[in-house]
């Protein structure tokens, strides 16, 4: 398998705290990866050790063929990340803020106005090139954070949950765009508590107490469990490993 992410015994720890324990998975290239948890189950932290900006305590990795522990400044060289929460520039207009991290990714002038004209059709913003960004709705936003997210054209794309507290109409859009991107080879690593999102996605992990619990397509999962959809999964995987942290048999 022609992997963008393989992790094995990947394990974060913060003094006593193991924050994530033991992580093994992969993700093959040219798919969406959905990574689902509650709040806390360490997703983030696992994230930010695959771009690069944490280093993992045990364990190894490597993202796009790069080691996570030795590589990590080229392995932000070559992907994409957006976080959940709008961290563009308000008072700068929408192509200010594209002309800003095309800036920063060294893109020359060339290159710079045809990924900008590309990314501003797609994400459907034409018409809103000179409006303040802060003046967006929240739809609007992540397209225009997804855009600058994909300038200096990623081979990955991570998206820490990024429809949150964004429309239905809005968050179909965004995955019919998210869905494109992978069709077009860009691998697409997202974090998402919505199930109707997370069954679209080509492989999902679940993680608890920083514990994969489980992995594989939606209806592998949903078949495996014997339930009837994603949500009655995520709930099931939940309360086991509830009940085996109770019981003392959870991260040592």
């Amino acid at each position: 398998m022609n992997t963008a992410i393989q992790c094995e015994q990947l394990t974060k720890r913060f003094g006593d705290r193991v924050a994530v324990n033991s992580l093994t998975l992969t993700v093959p290239r040219g798919s969406i990866y959905g990574f689902l948890g509650p709040n806390g189950s360490g997703k983030s932290t696992t994230i930010r050790m695959l771009c690069g900006l944490l280093t993992p305590t045990t364990g190894k990795g490597t993202v796009l063929g790069f080691d996570v522990m030795s590589q990590s400044e080229e392995i932000k060289q070559r992907i994409g990340y957006m976080s959940q929460k709008f961290s563009l520039y308000e008072d700068l207009t929408v192509e200010e803020n594209l002309d800003f991290y095309a800036g920063v990714y060294r893109l020359g002038a060339g290159e710079r106005k045809e990924r900008k004209a590309e990314l501003i059709e797609m994400a459907g913003l034409t018409g809103r090139e000179k409006q303040l960004a802060g003046s967006l709705s929240g739809g609007w936003k992540q397209r225009l954070a997804l855009s600058c997210a994909l300038l200096h054209k990623p081979e990955l794309l991570i998206l820490d949950e990024p429809t949150a507290g964004v429309d239905p109409v809005s968050r179909r859009i965004f995955w019919d765009v998210i869905h494109e991107l992978a069709r077009q080879g860009i691998t697409v690593l997202v974090t998402t508590h919505y199930m109707d999102e997370a069954q679209t996605c080509d492989w999902i992990g679940f993680i608890f107490f920083g514990n994969l619990l489980a992995e594989g397509t939606p209806q592998e999962l949903i078949d495996r469990m014997g339930v009837g959809n994603l949500e009655d999964v995520f709930i099931d995987l939940v309360r086991q490993e509830e009940a085996r942290q109770a019981a003392g048999e959870g991260v040592r």
